[in-house]
């Protein structure tokens, strides 16, 4: 039997740019939301991490009810709630209408999960893996940008500008996909339950623990930088939301190179020295930062630069703890990486809660930066945990 039709490589890039832009575009404004909105940084921080939590429970479900029903009518299902969220975020006037509309609009996560089982539907393994490549460029670009097209949207048009283009790029992607993305999996209607049924033996696992504690500190460090920044940034440097959105972009650009690395270094260097390095960065840069501000040194760019270590770090780590997760039992490759995604996401969602109250507090930079090693440190015990116990059973 031949591959199905292949939807443009376009489309896949967008429909996993719009995941990554949904999280970040808007963290420039949380200052003006939680003004105008009269309520406390910490609660309009939920819409960083409360988004994050649902979007965790839901990585679980959505590959198996695309399996379940097709690829194309959970896509398009997702995309059409996130447009209408997106109105609602718009048009709130009070808190707890913005976070209703705010969590619905996680269901664009579908759109990150499905474009990856779209690629492993139309072509053979080689070819997906070049495919993932070049969409994953996308995952180390959207971050950048999104915090920075965020803020000059804040600034000419108002806070409320990131949800209509938010609604328009749903709409775009809804008429995209419609005309674009066909149905891709030949075998709708199976598999649903394969996926619940293997959790057991994966949790039953030290070493897939030990990978998925380095993953979720990892990037859990990234998560309680978007929570934390945008109220350091505008209340104790007083930056605009333009430049909010270029300080944020750091953490990203860090991301890029470390990325970049790791390719040059793979079957060079051993993936766990590459990992490990690492580590070590995303601790000592965040560890020196919040030393310089506790001796009384104080500027914006003392705090992007250092967390410019933090994104270093990971892109070092993630790609290896990625492929070493799914390695723990290859035969359970496909459950592994949707439950490490979810425990990720779920990692985020609490340390983004406990980023928005700890910035609250008096030296808010300061704190962010402590937060930001001492993740990155759990982080770091968590992958020379894996690597001992790779060892003993070598």
């Amino acid at each position: 039997m031949g591959l199905p039709e292949k939807p443009s490589l376009l489309t896949l890039i967008l429909l996993t740019s719009i995941s990554v832009l949904s999280l970040n575009m808007f963290l420039p404004s949380l200052s003006r939301i939680a003004t105008e909105l009269d309520a406390d940084y910490a609660l309009v921080s939920l819409s960083i991490g409360a988004y994050l939590g649902v979007s965790a429970a839901l990585q679980i479900v959505m590959g198996p009810l695309s399996d379940l029903y097709g690829r194309r009518p959970v896509l398009l299902v997702g995309l059409a709630i996130f447009a209408i969220a997106s109105l609602g975020c718009l048009l709130a006037q009070n808190i707890w209408v913005f976070l209703g509309f705010r969590l619905l609009q996680s269901l664009v996560v579908c759109a990150m999960v499905i474009s990856r089982a779209v690629v492993r539907d139309i072509a053979p393994q080689d070819q997906a893996a070049r495919l993932l490549g070049l969409i994953g460029t996308a995952m180390a670009l959207a971050p950048l940008l999104g915090p920075v097209l965020g803020g000059v949207l804040d600034q000419l048009f108002g806070w409320r500008a990131n949800f209509a283009a938010y609604m328009l790029m749903g709409i775009g992607l809804f008429v995209l996909t419609w005309v674009d993305l066909p149905e891709t999996n030949p075998n709708v209607g199976a598999g649903f339950g394969r996926h619940f049924r293997s959790y057991p033996e994966l949790l039953g696992v030290p070493l897939f623990w030990a990978h998925c504690g380095c993953l979720v500190f990892s990037v859990g460090g990234f998560y309680a930088f978007l929570g934390g920044a945008p109220q350091v940034a505008e209340v104790q440097f007083g930056l605009t939301p333009a430049w909010v959105g270029v300080g944020m972009g750091s953490i990203s650009a860090g991301f890029m190179l470390g990325n970049y690395l790791t390719g040059r270094l793979s079957g060079r260097v051993a993936l766990s020295r590459i990992v490990l390095t690492g580590r070590w960065l995303a601790l000592i840069g965040p560890a020196v930062g919040a030393a310089l501000f506790a001796m009384g040194l104080s500027h914006p760019l003392l705090m992007f630069g250092f967390v410019m270590f933090i994104g270093l770090g990971n892109g070092l780590t993630i790609p290896g703890v990625n492929a070493s997760v799914m390695s723990v039992a290859p035969h359970l490759a496909g459950s592994a990486s949707g439950l490490s995604g979810a425990l990720t996401f779920g990692g985020g969602a609490a340390l983004t809660a406990i980023s928005g109250v700890v910035v609250s507090t008096a030296g808010g930079a300061a704190a962010l930066l402590l937060l930001l090693a001492a993740v990155s440190a759990l982080a770091l015990l968590s992958a020379q945990y894996a690597y001992r116990l790779e060892a003993r059973m070598a």
